[in-house]
């Protein structure tokens, strides 16, 4: 049963259907697309719960009745058939229940945008380089096993085939709610290839998982940015740039820098550069926002978290470890191979945990 306390919240919460369907009906929402959008999505949202809260309340009816059946009835077979519905109700009350605590936990905004990933070597030299495209496999990998599609918007190549950084995009529903606990910083632990000791050396590598901001979401005046050119440092021969193609782009109010030079045209390298700014930009604001609820929470770039290892992935033995919810398994291979769901799994549910905590539910 639900408690009085979530009931109440549910029925709060519903009470803001009518005066969103008022809303989609106002001539101004009806021509502001973005408003529209978002109340669009508000409404269906509130519609499902409210079937859900329906299917929920039809379960309670069913049990009450078959309750009061077993208690009044002389016949066995009512009784018999009573007990039945009984059961099926409770089952029912119990798998729509949990359905509506789930949905009526405080949400992050950003759970169901695409995310930029930024990838990069830490402590280790050309070894933490190798393991930044470890990691990068292991991101792409997953995203495939999902059936999202990933973008690199900037890379720069190491010596042995690693990555000095790599910044890609993931595009895909929920993206960032299945990978947003993935930031921070990743240790291996294995025998390096630049190793002719063979002894095993420990090297790290940071990620940072960044929901993509959309035009909606921040404006950026351009007279705030400068923008350069300059000769992309592809490979040579008769591949060699000869026009001016990659382009930096600086916003200076902040100081923020943002290069791209992968594409091999000007447009579409102004373009990635945009989006990796916008999704910074984005990501400075939540973070300043963060700070204003709650000096004591930190997550994201530039916060105390960044500096914490989560996770260790150790070759000798075969296993990776999340230091954050003590879950070891022993599969490296399948790991880096893009079979992280585990780990996020178990995640997400700590984190719906402290969320139903804070309910005192």
């Amino acid at each position: 049963m639900l408690p009085d306390k979530l009931r109440t919240r549910l029925e709060e919460t519903l009470a803001k259907l009518p005066e969103i369907e008022a809303q989609l009906a106002d001539p101004e929402v009806l021509s502001d697309p973005s408003a529209l959008q978002r109340l669009g999505k508000q409404h269906t949202e509130l519609s499902e719960l409210k079937e859900l809260y329906t299917r929920y309340f039809q379960a309670e009816k069913t049990l009450h009745e078959a309750e009061e059946l077993i208690e009044q009835s002389d016949d066995p077979d009512l009784v018999a058939l009573a007990r039945e519905e009984r059961e099926n109700a409770l089952k029912q009350l119990e798998q729509y229940g949990r359905i509506l605590t789930l949905k009526l936990l405080p949400r992050d905004p950003n759970d169901e945008k695409n995310v930029i990933i930024e990838i990069r070597p830490a402590a280790g030299g050309e070894e933490a380089a190798l393991f930044a495209a470890d990691l990068f496999r292991m991101y792409t990998r997953f995203a495939e096993r999902k059936g999202w599609k990933y973008e690199v918007l900037d890379a720069e190549p190491s010596d042995l085939g690693g990555y000095k950084y790599v910044v890609f995009s993931i595009q895909g529903e929920g993206a960032y709610s299945q990978l947003k606990h993935e930031s921070g910083v990743h240790r291996v632990q294995r025998v390096p290839v630049t190793e002719s000791g063979g002894r095993i050396h420990t090297s790290t590598a940071t990620v940072a998982v960044l929901p993509e901001a959309e035009e909606v979401d921040i404006q950026i005046n351009p007279q705030d940015l400068i923008i350069e050119t300059f000769r992309s440092s592809g490979p040579g021969g008769q591949h060699m740039q000869k026009n001016e193609t990659a382009v930096r782009i600086i916003h200076k109010p902040t100081g923020l820098t943002v290069s791209c030079q992968d594409e091999r045209s000007q447009l579409q390298n102004r373009e990635r550069a945009m989006r990796i700014l916008r999704t910074r930009l984005y990501e400075m604001e939540q973070e300043r926002l963060r700070q204003e609820r709650d000096q004591q929470r930190r997550t994201q770039i530039g916060t105390g978290e960044r500096s914490e290892k989560i996770r260790t992935y150790n070759f000798p033995d075969r296993r990776v470890t999340d230091h954050r919810i003590g879950l070891t398994l022993h599969d490296l291979e399948g790991v880096l191979d893009g079979d992280i769901q585990p780990f996020i799994d178990a995640l997400i549910a700590e984190e719906q945990a402290k969320k139903l905590e804070s309910l005192n539910v």
